[in-house]
């Protein structure tokens, strides 16, 4: 496996690609995508996320390739509108994710963190004595004041947040388009924090899920991102919005520099001091991992 050092940073890396019905096997130093249309190689050293929708077959060297290359793998259902899998990321050492930890462990801490980020979504300094809850009424104000206002400007009806994945199509349009684009920015967020070593799960204003921290960051850029992209999309009316929202996305994260901000956003908010660049094979030389096998040892 190449030395992780010098693999292309996150900022420096195109947003996701989304597959199905097809197959995808390693070409040359990449990959390549079989489908309808013919042969498509696909660069993986420069790819952030690769989503496998419906009736895709990947070989073994292919997800080698992926993983070698620090490319988030995530399998998802028709449109990515469900998660089912997803792979690992590239850095081996511990340091980032036992900082985070400590960070959610303590309170007080763990509160600061949250007011940093809401004072990077909304602009507004918060008052040293509120506490969770407070926080968490405060941005659901201005985050029921973004609907409306996108409504208004888009000239889609808005009665609330609403969906269901089981009848996925009884969704109004909006709310289907707005699902479809923050599944694309969860999956981006979701690369960007296993590529610099911490846990997706130790969220700081949500907890108790898997991808808690993937809903933390996704958070801080979806009024200027996501919902824009949905609104637009649900206004022009007509098929393929799924389809609609995911090209549009990519082309909203090229313009918001959203992988160029993603890692630098959350080392604000962990502190300077947060070992986000802890890449490489560190955990590699821990004296209690057992000795590599000379030639000529059997393996059981």
């Amino acid at each position: 496996m190449k030395d992780l050092h010098l693999l292309p940073k996150v900022r420096d890396s195109l947003s996701f690609l989304y597959l199905e019905h097809g197959r995808i096997d390693q070409h040359e130093k990449a990959i390549a995508y079989h489908g309808d249309t013919g042969i498509v190689p696909v660069p993986v050293a420069s790819l952030t996320l690769l989503m496998l929708g419906p009736g895709t077959d990947i070989t073994h060297a292919a997800i080698r390739t992926l993983a070698e290359n620090n490319c988030l793998v995530v399998w998802c259902g028709e449109q990515n509108v469900r998660l089912y899998a997803m792979g690992m990321g590239g850095t081996r050492s511990a340091a980032a994710l036992l900082h985070q930890a400590a960070l959610v462990s303590d309170p007080k801490r763990r509160l600061e963190v949250i007011k940093r980020m809401y004072e990077m979504r909304f602009g507004e300094t918060l008052p040293d004595v509120l506490d969770l809850a407070s926080v968490r009424g405060r941005e659901g104000l201005r985050v029921r004041s973004a609907y409306a206002r996108l409504s208004r400007e888009y000239g889609v009806p808005w009665v609330g947040r609403s969906y269901d994945r089981q009848t996925w199509y009884a969704s109004d349009p909006i709310n289907r388009a707005i699902s479809a684009s923050n599944s694309c920015l969860y999956g981006v967020c979701h690369a960007a924090i296993l590529s610099v070593g911490l846990s997706p799960a130790l969220g700081f204003i949500h907890t108790g899920k898997q991808l808690s921290f993937v809903y933390d960051i996704a958070d801080l850029y979806k009024v200027e991102v996501t919902l824009p992209v949905a609104f637009e999309a649900a206004a022009e009316g007509g098929g393929d919005l799924e389809r609609r929202v995911r090209l549009r996305c990519r082309d909203m994260f090229q313009r918001a520099r959203l992988l160029q901000r993603v890692v630098p956003d959350i080392q604000k908010l962990l502190g300077e001091d947060a070992p986000l660049e802890e890449v490489g094979f560190a955990g590699d030389e821990d004296p209690a991992l057992p000795t590599p096998l000379a030639s000529g040892d059997e393996v059981w």
